[in-house]
C-alpha cells in the first residue's frame, strides 16, 4: 500500500474521468492523496451550457466545481498552486521545476500521479508532466517516488506499450460520476443515480489505467 500519493495535474477537471476512482479507492483504503492543481483552467473554452459563466467569472466558477470534485473523491488535501492556464509550457524550467521540488519535499510521497510528458494531448498536460519528471530525475535514485503516468494521445499505446497498471474501480462509480458532475461549466454527464452501477456505466467508466515511468 502507498505511504502518500501526490497527484500534479495542470487544470480542474484533468483528475475526474482519468483518476478519480483510482484516488477514492486509495484514500477508501487509507492512502493520504495531495492534489497539486497548477491553474484554475481560466481560458477554457466552455462556459457551461446553458451559458452560465464567463470570462471574469470562469476562474471562481472553476475553483469551486474543483473544490466539489475533490469531496466526492475525497481529498482533502487540495493545493492551488497559482500558475496560468495555458502557459504552463512556457514557464521557466528552474521556477515550475523549483514549485514541484517543494511540493515533493514537502508531501514526501511514494506514488506520484501526472501526465505523461509526451502523449497527453495537451501543451499544458506534456508540460506539467516534463516538469514532474525533470524534478523526480534529479532525486537520488533511491529518493525517488513512483512515477505513474496518464496518456492518451491517439496511438499513444504502439509506442507505450500496453498500460502497465491498470486499476478496477468499478466500486467507485459513484465517487467518480460524482467527480465529473462537479465541472459543470465544462462537462454535461447526465446520468440518473439508478444508472451508476449500471454495467454500462462500469464498461465506460470502471477501468482506469497508466503507464509507469521508466527513468533509466
Amino acid at each position: 500500500m502507498e505511504r502518500q500519493i501526490l497527484v500534479v495535474l495542470p487544470h480542474p477537471d484533468d483528475e475526474s474521468f482519468g483518476i478519480s476512482g483510482t484516488l477514492a479507492k486509495s484514500i477508501s483504503e487509507g492512502v493520504p492523496v495531495t492534489y497539486a492543481c497548477l491553474t484554475l483552467g481560466e481560458m477554457a473554452r466552455s462556459m457551461g451550457n446553458p451559458l452560465f459563466a464567463n470570462r471574469v467569472s470562469l476562474p471562481a466558477i472553476r475553483k469551486k466545481e474543483l473544490e466539489e470534485s475533490c469531496q466526492h473523491i475525497g481529498i482533502q488535501d487540495l493545493r492551488l498552486m497559482g500558475f496560468h492556464d495555458k502557459t504552463i509550457e512556457f514557464e521557466r524550467h528552474e521556477d515550475i521545476d523549483a514549485v514541484i521540488g517543494s511540493l515533493i519535499k514537502d508531501v514526501n510521497p511514494s506514488l506520484v500521479i501526472t501526465f505523461h510528458p509526451l502523449y497527453s494531448v495537451h501543451p499544458d498536460h506534456d508540460a506539467t508532466g516534463a516538469a514532474v519528471i525533470r524534478t523526480i530525475a534529479k532525486l537520488p535514485k533511491e529518493q525517488r517516488p513512483v512515477v505513474h503516468c496518464i496518456a492518451f494521445s491517439q496511438g499513444c499505446e504502439d509506442i507505450l506499450g500496453a498500460p502497465d497498471v491498470i486499476h478496477d474501480v468499478s466500486k467507485f462509480l459513484k465517487n467518480k460520476i460524482g467527480s465529473i458532475q462537479s465541472h459543470r461549466s465544462q462537462w454535461q454527464l447526465p446520468v440518473d443515480p439508478t444508472m451508476v452501477e449500471s454495467d454500462a456505466m462500469k464498461q465506460r467508466f470502471g477501468t482506469e489505467r497508466f503507464w509507469t515511468y521508466r527513468f533509466e
